[in-house]
């Protein structure tokens, strides 16, 4: 006999037991979970699911409107079918453009996309009313059913500029107001010279240290960007000094020695004050003028001669 084992029939070898794993439901998301603890219902929650939808659907399509205008468009639309309804301008009424063209303030206010009462641009047509010189300001408002309320605050002339062989009337502040002939020259004083428009508060500040000169005072010429020239209706010119408080000094002591001595109309041509400490006199033709003459009550008096070189 062999030395081999004799092998059985049948045996079989022997494997290892495999492990089977029941299959169970999947652990819920954490998003899941936290929904589960809120307590709406499933229909609630299906709500605001279709409430969010549609809200990001408008905003697209709102998106989409801004890029294609729609809402002016349609805003245009409503506002002149409530103007076909009968709110549309039909009367303008103006208050307070004494001096204005007051067709000026029409077509600023006609000047409209559409005369349908919504859609009046009423800052638009205050800012064009301000462009005007007389306008110093304007309220524009709407006055229901047909009606266009437009009140104008006009400014106040104060002097009148020549520059540039023209005449042009300003206010206290030397806006230009509009031009004026010759012909047609309001009793207000003559600013002569480049800027001096902008000099006209300057000047009616001056002549308040001397307000007994002001209704003699025919005009005045803004020398060299620094000082003044006064012309008086009688003829003769005086030459103040640079800088506010010397020509206000120089013009408060002419007035007191024309108070005194009548220094105006008696034919005096020029009284030069550049030096505030002194005068010099430039004789002229002696002629007394009515001016003076209806300003004293009488005729001047009579006083002592003036030298014509200096006199302190």
């Amino acid at each position: 006999m062999s030395g081999n084992a004799p092998i059985k029939r049948g045996a079989a070898t022997k494997r290892k037991p495999v492990k089977v794993v029941k299959s169970g439901k999947r652990k819920p998301s954490l998003f899941a979970r936290l929904v589960a603890q809120v307590p709406l219902s499933a229909r609630t929650v299906e709500r605001a699911t279709t409430a969010i939808v549609l809200t990001v659907a408008a905003g697209g399509i709102s998106a989409i409107a801004m890029m294609l205008d729609v809402p002016h468009k349609v805003g245009m639309a409503a506002g002149d079918a409530v103007g076909r309804a009968g709110f549309s301008v039909k009367h303008i009424d103006i208050v307070g453009a004494d001096r204005m063209d007051r067709t000026s303030v029409y077509a600023v206010a006609l000047d409209q996309l559409s005369l349908s009462m919504p859609l009046v641009d009423l800052e638009g047509v205050r800012q064009k009313l301000l462009k005007y010189g007389w306008v110093a300001d304007a309220r524009v408002s709407r006055r229901l059913p047909d009606t266009l309320a437009i009140e104008i605050v006009e400014r106040k002339p104060a002097a009148v500029w020549q520059h540039a062989q023209q005449l042009t009337l300003v206010d206290a502040k030397g806006v230009p107001l509009e031009q004026v002939s010759l012909n047609a020259m309001p009793n207000l004083p003559l600013v002569i010279g480049p800027d001096a428009n902008v000099q006209a508060t300057a000047l009616t500040a001056l002549m308040n240290h001397a307000p007994q000169l002001k209704p003699v005072l025919d005009g005045a010429m803004w020398i060299g960007d620094r000082r003044w020239d006064l012309k008086f209706q009688s003829g003769e010119t005086l030459l103040l000094p640079e800088g506010e408080a010397a020509a206000a000094a120089a013009l408060r002591k002419f007035a007191e020695l024309d108070g005194a001595q009548r220094l105006l109309g008696r034919g005096m041509a020029r009284f030069d004050m550049r030096n505030p400490d002194q005068m010099a006199v430039l004789p002229g033709a002696k002629k007394a003028t009515a001016a003076t003459e209806s300003r004293a009550g009488d005729k001047p008096a009579k006083i002592g001669p003036i030298d014509p070189a200096r006199t302190t």
